[in-house]
């Protein structure tokens, strides 16, 4: 009786602390619509499919726009020791719980456009990056900008992995062409809201990120 009662407890804690997440979120699109980008926080589903590649080898691992932490908890179940995450992320509303949730993880706040000045790391360490930032809805200055610094620090073979709620990956191709990217979709997901497809993004020529657009 006793082992059932701690069970249904900690059911219901983790409930709260999702019912918790899904009103920060609203809260959050509500104030800035553009910058969230959705409604509601990403899925455990998509969580997954965003993270299927990614394993404890892949450490560092860079996230941009983490926000309430789904991503980044799919990270850590698949290997991902807390203190190789580096966490980039703009809003103050999320802060104080990702640090409070994710300890031994570096989390910065900053525009994840500036990332190449940020020097996060002295040389291309990481080996994977995933990216809950709402691309379709910037211009694309800011996402090659965003795209240039985060393959700065990532080494050789690795990937960026970026959702979209739209029908085709959200970066152009004249954008994947010019630093030389390319883009492959690596599986969709209707179990989420809305639904959302992910997109594998990696190097396909050499390319010198350090000097990337502004």
């Amino acid at each position: 009786m006793a082992e059932g009662s701690d069970v249904i407890v900690a059911d219901a804690g983790f409930a709260d602390a999702q019912l918790s997440d899904i009103w920060h979120f609203l809260r959050s699109w509500i104030s800035n619509p553009l910058r969230v980008g959705a409604v509601a926080a990403s899925g455990e589903t998509l969580a997954r499919l965003m993270t299927q590649e990614i394993d404890a080898s892949a450490g560092p691992v860079i996230e941009l726009g983490p926000g309430t932490g789904v991503f980044t908890r799919s990270l850590l179940a698949r290997g991902v020791a807390e203190n190789d995450l580096t966490l980039i992320e703009y809003g103050d509303e999320f802060l104080p719980r990702l640090k409070r949730r994710f300890p031994t993880a570096r989390v910065l706040q900053m525009d994840a456009a500036r990332l190449r000045k940020a020097r996060l790391f002295d040389e291309p360490s990481a080996g994977a990056a995933v990216s809950g930032l709402p691309l379709l809805s910037m211009s694309p200055r800011k996402q090659t900008a965003i795209l240039a610094g985060v393959f700065t620090y990532l080494r050789p073979g690795a990937s960026l992995y970026q959702f979209t709620y739209g029908p085709r990956c959200p970066v152009p191709r004249r954008i994947l062409d010019r630093l030389g990217l390319k883009a492959v979709r690596v599986g969709g997901t209707v179990r989420n809201i809305p639904p959302a497809a992910v997109y594998r993004i990696s190097r396909r020529r050499p390319f010198d990120f350090s000097s990337g657009a502004e």
